[in-house]
């Protein structure tokens, strides 16, 4: 039998690892979905980590909350899925909390609620009311260069998952660690690059068909409307100057509103 205890550490220790690679991620989902038996002892780990660790290990947790999610509902495991739901305000207050020190992590709150919404893991009113308040303390960014994450490890105690999100920035001292901004800026450029590949990558097989990335860009293009019409007569209008300036000889070819003959 597994001892519960031992699997409490490792699962700790996985989340205190967490980076921006994907292969992190997945890995400590699937060894929550492994002891899926324990379900409610490895949820309190996440929500231990994300009130005890710095700004930059709770952002992690914070997108690899997503994957988990991802994982449990495909494998079924929806109680996962219903706790984060229950507990969903608890884990914003930790990740971006209300004193102004989170306020690099209120992005990244935003992000992750947005593509809980899109995947119904969350309802729309709730991720509503929560982007009421993250507005509110996003004013706080404005004091942190560079989205930089604080190391302050902040002690939320027990709170209760159906405590409010007060707004009180309060006098807070934000102290930056300048491993941790090295570390946290390098994770961003990391997850931007996988997130400008996934906007390129067309899914390959016999179910996308034969031009499926053709289709892609088709349904991506909007429709040709007057701006389309006007913004084309300006660049026409442009060329056909630029290209007068730089040939001499163009200068004197007849202007008939189209392309000056060749010579």
């Amino acid at each position: 039998m597994t001892d519960p205890f031992e699997v409490r550490m490792r699962f700790t220790n996985q989340l205190r690892l967490l980076n921006a690679s994907v292969t992190s991620a997945q890995k400590a989902a699937q060894y929550a979905l492994k002891h899926r038996d324990l379900a409610e002892d490895l949820h309190s780990c996440i929500l231990e980590q994300l009130e005890r660790n710095n700004m930059n290990t709770r952002a992690n947790i914070m997108y690899f909350i997503e994957h988990f999610l991802d994982m449990a509902n495909k494998d079924g495991h929806d109680e996962y899925v219903r706790m984060m739901q229950r507990d969903i305000i608890r884990v914003v207050d930790a990740v971006a909390p209300d004193d102004g020190s989170g306020a690099a992590n209120v992005k990244v709150v935003r992000k992750v609620l947005q593509a809980l919404q899109q995947k119904n893991f969350l309802e729309s009113q709730a991720v509503v009311e929560i982007e009421e308040v993250l507005k509110e303390r996003d004013t706080a960014a404005q004091d942190i260069p560079m989205d930089s994450p604080t190391s302050g490890d902040l002690d939320m105690g027990d709170m209760p998952p159906s405590q409010t999100m007060p707004l009180n920035k309060g006098n807070a001292t934000l102290k930056l660690d300048r491993t941790q901004i090295e570390q946290r800026i390098e994770e961003d450029r990391e997850r931007h690059k996988r997130l400008r590949e996934s906007r390129w990558a067309v899914e390959s097989g016999e179910t996308a068909g034969e031009f499926a990335e053709l289709d892609k860009l088709w349904n991506e293009t909007s429709d040709l409307g007057e701006d389309d019409h006007i913004m084309g007569e300006e660049e026409w209008q442009e060329w056909k100057a630029a290209a007068q300036h730089s040939c001499p000889h163009r200068r004197e070819a007849p202007s008939n509103g189209g392309p000056p003959p060749a010579s």
